[in-house]
């Protein structure tokens, strides 16, 4: 008889071969097995993102959704004061990504110069401060997003920071900037 808060799970009594056994066992069960019409389309829709298969597939699994927007730190475009307009690699590469393209330009940078500098966004918002507050964050990140549904839009970004604006702003996924920019797409 299982006590009280037991999951019904394996017992963990046996050695740890046995355990990862009876849990992969568990959790290939959990998994489905898609048709490979499915798996096609999600291939080309991850080449059309600009994502790797295993990633894209990743936000999938852990969102349920598809991805509808990017949203760019002013810092993993490497846009600045000095330079308004991104390296024209990573503006072809977001020319040809077929989903929203949203930016954040971080202080001093002004949102309208990083907009007037890079036709290819779709919108540009003031980025949350450094010492900002979550509410705060959060805030600052839905007013960026306008109607958008957060757990569709996955955020590139630079720094250790970034990466927690995707918590505040309940975001699909973190990408790191070099894992999006400069990995070609696997399939």
């Amino acid at each position: 008889m299982a006590e009280i808060g037991h999951n019904g799970g394996p017992s963990l009594a046996g050695g740890v071969s046995w355990r990862k056994h009876c849990w992969s066992a568990a959790r290939e069960a959990l998994l489905p097995t898609l048709p490979i019409e499915v798996v096609r389309t999600r291939v080309k829709r991850a080449q059309a993102l600009g994502l790797d298969y295993k990633t894209y597939a990743g936000v999938r699994a852990a969102t349920g959704h598809d991805v509808v927007a990017f949203l760019f730190s002013s810092n993993a475009l490497r846009v600045s004061v000095l330079r308004p307009a991104m390296p024209e690699a990573r503006a072809e590469k977001l020319a040809q990504v077929q989903c929203g393209r949203l930016a954040l330009a971080v202080a001093p940078l002004g949102p309208g110069m990083m907009e007037a500098a890079n036709p290819v966004l779709h919108g540009v918002s003031p980025a949350p401060y450094a010492l900002a507050g979550f509410s705060e964050v959060r805030a600052m990140l839905r007013a960026a997003l306008g109607k958008l549904p957060s757990d569709r839009v996955i955020l590139v970004g630079d720094l250790g920071l970034e990466r927690d604006w995707c918590a505040a702003g309940r975001l699909a996924a973190y990408l790191p900037a070099e894992r999006y920019f400069e990995t070609p797409p696997r399939t």
